[in-house]
Formats: structure tokens, C-alpha cells, sequence
């Protein structure tokens, strides 16, 4: 019988947002031994930009790492929703007073900096042990407790012995032949929306999990301050501290000043074209920059300038995929978070927000696992988490998919609605707006949100409720 909860051995699978907000919240809890493994050999520190609203800073604050994050991100003062064709403004959102309301401001930055902020928070405590290059094969057993196999990928050894590291001398990025058995006291699946942790645990119960088509796809820009340079008028944007959407029928572009505003940022949404003609299980492909402009080929001039500027060969697109609600969030001590449980449409700028909001709820309900009895009171504590966020997530991702096709509409009488209210918002500046992200009442509901007094509030009584 464990002393103390803290005591636990927790294991969680994948090192993105989640896994690492995940760790660090456990850590920063008091639990002693959590070990993540990454089947990526390091985390890369890739992506594109990412939108901080003040319910994920609220939790990076508390885990002490929001200070360095913030240094490098722009604090977003306004808004402005705009006819991609035209770049005529349907809607001005001043976002100025969001810090006196929610005592955090909304930020945009590079996804390298909050990844590398929480990382680093993460080698910081002694608790948390990083095991890079080791995939999941798969979860042999959930309870009472889990046992797993993961395989480590070796590196390249050219001289066909043994490294310094003691590798076999196989290729890089081939499998070593020998899986490892793991066994712990809670297994944590961070793994994103593809996601083995789930299809194992799934597949143990006899369910299946089905994507829910969302027809769009995604090209991700990073322009530097250098290509803008000698463009007054995207120099402006650079130098703004204000996110613009242009929207057009089935289409938007939404674009903000990122690291320390020397980079800008352009995230797209349009028509999932390539992958609906050649379906596979990738999610990023190489595009065409040619199709790209054909694409946005009818938005306003500043949006043709700034997409010409992506050099030919680096543009890429992203399939955008979600997944229809699943029937359950855990199995025995084998639990899920983030896109594993939950994977959402871009359009409210929450997907990252929700996977550190799970990783600080699961270290709360995880604490208050009580040693009488150790494998139902983590079955019981799982299941709590999953009361505690689950009609929230769904909620936001909802939202999200129709706020995205509000934005998408083509001509007709939906259209005439949806600007009119942009047009009333312009008139008072308090009104709600079809685009979600940055109407004033979702705002509130979102950034108010404190998912840490929520579940001390309510976690007594929803435990009682679950068997």
C-alpha cells in the first residue's frame, strides 16, 4: 500500500502541450516519480504560432513558467475581422481591458516558446524523467496496474558497433528489435489526436473511435521581419499588437505578430482539397504554392503580397481533423488527455489551452487518491477528471466547428445575418460576434475559467457520484 499519492509512479505517452503541462502540474503538485516518453528523438521546437489566451496563462503562472513565455510574446490589444476580398472591416474588437478583467493578458507567440518554456519548468524537477526516441507498441493491461511496451529507436552508427551511447549500429530512425515492458501505477496518454494510448484502450473495451470529417484543411506562413521590411503596410501589422481574420466563403486567413514581433504569422482554413483526392493516414503534406494563391486568389492585395512571399518548396498544408465525442476517457488506471480525448478545429485558439487545463486538473483529482483502497480510488479519480471536462471540451470544440462555418459563409440571407451582427458590434462595441474567438461574451466564458478552483469546488461531491 502506497504512503501517500505522491508516491504514485505515472507514466504519460507524448511530450506536446499536454504531456508537458501534464508533468509539470504533477511535479509542481509533489508527485515524485513521472517518467514521458516521446517517440520524437527530441521535441524539435517546430510549429507555427499559437494564441495564449488568460485561462492557459492563469495555469503557466502557477507553474512558474509564464514570466519567460511571456517575454517573447505579443500582448494582443485589438482585433479586427475583415473581407478577405476587400480588406474592408466587418468588426473591431478592442481587446485592451482583457488583463484588468482576467488578470492575465491574451498573447500570441511561437509555439517553440511555450513548448520550450514548459519544457524547460519540466528539466527543472528532479520528479520528471524525459525518454525521447521511445514509442508506444502497447498498453498490455489497465488495471490494477498498467502495464505497457514501448521501443526506443536507436541513431545512426556508421562504423557498425557500438556507440558512445551504446547503441547496435542500427540505421537511424530504425527500431531496435527489442521492445521494454513498463509497469506503473497510472498511465497518462498525451498523444495527440492519432493517438495509440486511446486505440488501445478502446480496443480493450470493444468501442471504436470515429473521425468526424471536417472537410478543411490548413497552411501554416512564417514570415520574418526582413522579407515585410520593405512593405509600409505589412510593416504596420508587424509592429501592431492586433490579430486580423480575413474571411471569405469556405475560407479565412487569420495572421498575428509573433517572437518578440519578428516573425508574423499566417494560419489558413480552406477546403480540404488534397488529402479528399488522396486519403491516407498523414496529416501534413508538402503543398503547391501555385495551388495556395489559386486558393486565396480573390482576397485583397496585402494577403496576395504576404502569401507570394512563402518561398516555392516550403509551403505546407495541414489536414484539420477532429473526432466524434468519445464514449470514455479512461479504463481502469490508463487515462487520456488533450487531443487523444478531445481534438479541435483551430477557430477559438483553445486546443492547446484545454490540454494544460486537463494536465492541472488530472494533478488535482490524482492528489486526493486515497490508499484504502489504491486501484479503484485512481478508477474513481480518473473518472472524476473526465466529469470535471469533458461537457467543457465538448463544448469548446463545438463552438469552435460553428464558428468556423459562420466565417465560411457564401452569399445568401445566412451571410446578410452574420454581418449585421458584425456591423451592430461596430455600432456599440459590446455586442456579440459570429466569430467566437473574439466576441466579448465567449471571451468571458472562457478566460474567466479557472479549471483548478472548479475541480476544488466540485470534486467531493462528483467522486461520490462514480463507482
Amino acid at each position: 500500500m502506497m504512503a501517500s499519492p505522491f508516491d504514485l509512479r505515472i507514466a504519460i505517452i507524448g511530450a506536446g502541450m499536454g504531456g508537458l503541462g501534464c508533468a509539470l502540474s504533477l511535479a509542481k503538485k509533489g508527485f515524485k516519480h513521472i517518467s514521458v516518453y516521446e517517440a520524437a528523438a527530441d521535441l524539435g521546437f517546430v510549429g507555427a504560432g499559437i494564441q495564449m489566451a488568460p485561462n492557459m496563462a492563469r495555469i503557466l503562472d502557477r507553474l512558474g513558467c509564464w514570466g519567460e513565455i511571456e517575454k517573447e510574446a505579443t500582448n494582443v490589444q485589438e482585433t479586427s475581422i475583415r473581407q478577405g476580398s476587400s480588406d474592408t472591416e466587418l468588426a473591431h474588437v478592442d481587446m485592451s481591458g482583457i488583463q484588468a478583467l482576467y488578470d492575465y493578458p491574451h498573447c500570441t507567440g511561437h509555439r517553440s516558446s511555450l513548448a520550450g518554456g514548459l519544457y524547460k519548468a519540466c528539466q527543472a524537477e528532479p520528479a520528471i524523467q524525459f525518454h525521447f526516441s521511445t514509442a508506444l507498441v502497447s498498453v498490455d493491461r489497465f488495471e490494477p496496474r498498467p502495464v505497457f511496451r514501448v521501443r526506443k529507436r536507436v541513431p545512426k552508427v556508421t562504423n557498425g558497433t557500438n556507440g558512445a551511447n551504446g547503441t547496435n549500429g542500427a540505421a537511424h530512425g530504425e527500431a531496435s528489435n527489442e521492445d521494454t515492458t513498463v509497469e506503473v501505477d497510472i498511465l497518462l496518454g498525451a498523444d495527440g489526436i492519432k493517438s495509440a494510448t486511446r486505440d488501445n484502450m478502446l480496443g480493450a473495451l470493444g468501442l471504436t473511435t470515429e473521425e468526424a470529417d471536417t472537410g478543411q484543411a490548413s497552411y501554416r506562413i512564417m514570415l520574418s521581419r526582413d522579407q515585410m521590411a520593405g512593405d509600409e503596410e505589412m510593416m504596420r501589422l508587424m509592429d501592431s499588437n492586433l490579430v486580423v481574420r480575413w474571411i471569405g466563403e469556405r475560407r479565412h486567413i487569420i495572421a498575428y505578430p509573433v517572437a518578440n514581433k519578428t516573425v508574423y504569422n499566417l494560419s489558413s482554413a480552406q477546403p480540404d482539397i488534397n488529402f479528399a483526392e488522396a486519403p491516407s493516414a498523414t496529416y501534413t503534406t508538402r503543398g503547391s504554392k501555385s495551388a495556395m494563391l489559386k486558393v486565396y486568389e480573390d482576397f485583397c492585395p496585402l494577403v496576395q503580397r504576404m502569401l507570394n512571399m512563402v518561398p516555392e518548396g516550403e509551403v505546407c498544408e495541414w489536414r484539420l481533423r477532429q473526432h466524434r465525442e468519445l464514449p470514455t476517457w479512461s479504463h481502469g488506471s490508463v487515462g487520456l488527455l488533450g487531443d487523444a480525448c478531445h481534438p479541435t478545429l483551430p477557430h477559438l485558439s483553445q486546443g492547446a489551452a484545454m490540454a494544460i487545463e486537463d494536465g492541472a486538473v488530472l494533478a488535482e483529482v490524482l492528489s486526493r487518491v486515497t490508499p484504502d483502497d489504491q486501484t479503484a480510488s485512481i478508477r474513481r479519480c480518473l473518472k472524476t477528471y473526465e466529469l470535471l471536462r469533458k461537457e467543457r471540451t465538448s463544448m469548446l470544440v463545438d463552438m469552435a466547428y460553428h464558428s468556423g462555418r459562420a466565417l465560411h459563409l457564401g452569399e445568401g440571407a445566412a451571410r446578410e445575418e452574420r454581418d449585421r451582427q458584425f456591423a451592430a458590434h461596430k455600432a456599440d462595441g459590446k455586442k456579440a460576434i459570429p466569430d467566437k474567438w473574439a466576441s466579448p461574451d465567449v471571451q468571458k466564458m472562457i478566460y474567466s475559467y479557472d479549471c483548478v478552483a472548479e475541480t476544488e469546488a466540485e470534486f467531493d461531491t462528483l467522486y461520490a457520484s462514480v463507482q
